[in-house]
């Protein structure tokens, strides 16, 4: 009788060793562990299934195409052109425009505005966007205060550059809000203190 149940107990062991996969890491240290079979694909769908057509009556949305936005920045990140099929905006870095604490545009920043009053004319664009943006330092009405008086420089000498009575400009000084790098950083906000111009893209 003991012998009997030994050798059932050998057999079993042998049929347990037989069908349990081996793992790499037992004979390969240096292979990974052998993964179990990855679940079965997902099931097949019925091109007939009824709930899969539109209600009867129904039609399909009118096809449109999708915004694309191209974004070219300079690489020292003064500068950045965002183009999309409706709009082209321009966002200039405010150390490259001002002074700290300034609304006086430098020489350099004049032949920057200049470069982009030529985009304006390029574009037959006549209602032009200047916002003016900073970092969330300082309180709160200072930098609202200081992105109105760079962003109303910046569109004076567009107006100026452009000299057409036909064109009209919005502008606004948003402060600290919308930024869009991280203000905990000094990079961040160095992308934060910035002048946008924006125009309808027609080319």
């Amino acid at each position: 009788m003991t012998t009997t149940r030994l050798a059932l107990a050998l057999t079993a062991a042998t049929l347990l060793l037989a069908t349990t996969p081996a793992r790499a890491d037992d004979t390969d240290p240096s292979q990974p562990p052998v993964t179990e079979p990855s679940a079965s694909a997902p099931v097949k769908i019925d091109p007939t299934d009824p709930d899969l057509k539109l209600p009867e009556g129904a039609t399909l949305a009118a096809p449109k195409v999708l915004d694309i936005k191209s974004v070219v920045e300079d690489q020292s990140g003064d500068e950045r052109r965002e183009d999309t099929n409706a709009d082209v905006t321009f966002a200039l870095q405010a150390e490259v425009l001002f002074s700290k604490d300034s609304a006086r545009l430098s020489d350099d920043a004049k032949a920057r505005i200049a470069t982009i009053a030529e985009e304006i004319k390029k574009q037959n664009a006549t209602q032009i966007r200047v916002f003016g943006f900073t970092d969330n330092l300082g309180s709160t009405a200072h930098g609202d205060i200081l992105s109105k008086q760079r962003a109303n420089a910046v569109q004076a000498v567009l107006d100026q550059d452009l000299n057409d009575p036909n064109v009209t400009f919005e502008v606004r000084g948003y402060g600290e809000q919308y930024p869009i790098a991280d203000n905990s950083t000094e990079e961040g906000r160095r992308k934060n203190r910035r002048v946008e111009v924006s125009f309808p893209r027609t080319q």
